[in-house]
């Protein structure tokens, strides 16, 4: 979120919580915070999730009832979020004191509020099994500064949606995640699918609404790192040769060999889906939990399999930003919180929450489970993908958001759609860029 915008909400969110303490104070209704035990010593926690999936849900409001059955004096009540209104939402309730004890949220969601206070380091309130069963890289996504802000627990790498029987008709080797194709190799391929299709038909569709998260964390495979840290300590753009192969593959397959759709630019990954079923499509790349829609929404004896997306001289690395669980800073009862968490986040119920919500996760015990490793739906090959996941670029970066919003996303769309070439792309990305974050980067 731009800066401006941020300092405009928050002054908005302190006069909302200014009036409601005068009305409190005006009609003496001022009262114990009931999050403080009652007088029969029964801690009760919040605990707002925004799970949505009808399993991801039920597996949350399970886990929370089992806790509840066997801890009677710590008693957790369940809050229903929303993804699309969790930044802003998080932080009026911060701003008025009103935050929940354990917030659900996403890795490259937490830099501001880390910033600001409002959430605590994790640090002495975890438990060494819990620590050490997370890969140091995905606590990294959760790092900033010296503090660990939140818990990455859940994550979703892109993979390739295909339809089994048009590639089988065109003679394509599949690929796997110990022999993945190239870059080039999959440019060279959705040449030969096209062409086997037909008119008005495509081998690719790139659903790029939000295209700077898709072309940097592909990047990665790739070599393509975009920020740079300088002798200095700060962080600069530099566009360097990984970084062109994902934006200049998904531009040539556009505007040159004509076997992605130029339609789907602006879609959402269920956007495609329908033309993805029809045949118009035969491969989408699209976040691992798009598996859920196309089980039930795919027509019945529609074959399809999930691919790994390209390799480069990253091999299968991506950039993901996993979910997280944090603990407010303004918590009463943080020991209590961790605790809860340290249960909810043993392996044997992080593989329930995985399944219920179709991602993987960060825990390798978890990971390791025979049940995320089965050809059914291509569980087995996103594991094996999940674990060359790595931090998305920058999520931690002062100055980021306004970067995405005001530079990047403009910049990929028109390049993307042929209105600009790649040099004045370069200048765009770089040069305004490393404007926007000098002003984040001042002594």
């Amino acid at each position: 979120m731009p800066a401006r915008a941020l300092i405009t909400r928050a002054l908005a969110a302190r006069a909302l919580a200014l009036a409601a303490v005068l009305a409190l104070l005006l009609t003496g209704c001022g009262g114990p915070d009931d999050r403080d035990p009652d007088a029969d010593g029964v801690v009760r926690l919040r605990f707002q999730s925004l799970a949505w999936q009808k399993e991801s849900v039920n597996a949350n409001k399970q886990l929370v009832a089992e806790w509840n059955a066997t801890h009677p004096k710590i008693q957790v009540d369940y809050v229903q979020g929303s993804w699309d209104s969790v930044h802003d939402q998080l932080l009026t309730s911060f701003e008025g004191g009103e935050a929940p004890d354990l917030i659900h949220d996403a890795s490259d969601d937490l830099a501001d509020f880390a910033h600001g206070g409002y959430l605590a380091d994790l640090r002495p309130l975890l438990t060494e099994r819990l620590r050490a069963d997370i890969p140091a890289h995905s606590w990294a996504s959760t790092t900033v500064g010296d503090g660990v802000y939140g818990v990455p627990f859940l994550q979703e790498p892109r993979v390739i949606m295909a339809n089994r029987t048009v590639l089988d008709r065109a003679g394509i080797q599949l690929p796997s995640p110990e022999d993945p194709w190239t870059w080039p190799e999959f440019r060279e391929i959705a040449r030969q699918v096209t062409k086997s299709m037909g008119m008005g038909r495509y081998a690719v569709a790139w659903p790029l609404k939000e295209p700077v998260s898709v072309t940097l964390n592909l990047g990665l495979s790739a070599g393509g790192r975009l920020f740079h840290q300088g002798p200095d300590g700060r962080t600069v753009l530099r566009l360097e040769p990984g970084d062109g192969i994902v934006p200049g593959t998904v531009r040539a397959q556009i505007d040159t060999d004509h076997s992605a759709s130029p339609a789907t630019l602006g879609s959402g990954g269920s956007d495609t889906l329908p033309g993805f079923f029809g045949g118009k499509y035969a491969m989408v790349p699209l976040g691992f939990s798009y598996r859920q829609q196309i089980v039930q929404q795919a027509p019945e004896g529609f074959d399809w399999i999930v691919l790994p997306a390209p390799a480069g001289a990253g091999g299968l690395a991506q950039g993901v930003s996993p979910q997280t669980l944090s603990i407010a800073e303004d918590s009463p009862h943080k020991k209590e919180a961790a605790a809860f968490l340290d249960f909810f986040l043993r392996p044997p119920n992080l593989v329930r929450l995985a399944r219920g919500d179709w991602m993987l996760p960060t825990s390798e015990t978890a990971l390791a489970d025979p049940a995320l490793h089965t050809p059914e739906y291509g569980w087995a090959t996103g594991a094996a993908v999940a674990r060359e996941l790595r931090p998305a670029p920058a999520q931690s970066v002062r100055g980021y958001p306004e970067w995405k919003d005001k530079v990047a996303t403009p910049a990929f769309q028109e390049y993307y759609s042929g209105a600009i070439d790649e040099t004045e792309l370069r200048r765009r990305l770089v040069t305004d860029g490393n404007r926007v974050l000098a002003r984040y980067q001042r002594d």
